[in-house]
């Protein structure tokens, strides 16, 4: 009767034992899974664009006639990079423009209408220097011309600047 009551306490303890530690398991796989910070957003303008590839004639070489050898050998070819050209300051500005520069260090959007909703036509970098051309009555967007190109668009007023060098 004595060794019942033993086997007994015995197998509610490990019993609990048991029912403990698998909840500190569980807990613990939760805890550690919430406590990693996740992982960074990734954009289109994070990274440079992939390059691309072209085949490459390579001369085989042999020990008794040389000849030529069609071997694809993967080598970079350069990706043209936009070039910001500077406008002279002499250039003569539409009347009632200005010049100013992007603040928004991420750039801006460059939009048909001065809506949010409207769709997008281009962009500008940030601390590129614009050309002001119109503000709307509420002076909520500008449209403006990027300086050196032809690309104009609506943007928001708060993220530009007006240049004092005129």
């Amino acid at each position: 009767m004595l060794t019942n009551i033993l086997k007994f306490i015995l197998g509610f303890t490990l019993a609990i034992a048991v029912l403990i530690g698998g909840g500190l398991t569980v807990a613990l796989y939760f805890i550690n899974r919430t406590g990693i910070a996740p992982a960074k957003p990734i954009f289109a303008n994070d990274y440079p664009p992939e390059k691309t590839y072209k085949p490459k004639l390579v001369k085989a070489e042999t020990s008794s006639i040389p000849k030529l050898k069609l071997v694809t050998q993967l080598t970079p070819t350069p990706t043209p990079t936009p070039s910001t050209t500077p406008t002279p300051s002499a250039e003569k500005l539409p009347a009632g423009a200005y010049r100013a520069r992007v603040i928004w260090p991420e750039g801006l959007r460059l939009r048909a209408e001065p809506t949010e909703d409207a769709e997008r036509v281009g962009g500008v970098s940030g601390n590129q220097k614009i050309i002001v051309l119109q503000e709307t009555s509420d002076k909520a967007w500008q449209k403006i011309r990027v300086e050196g190109s032809n690309q104009e668009g609506w943007v928001k007023s708060a993220n530009t600047e007006k240049l004092n060098d005129q």
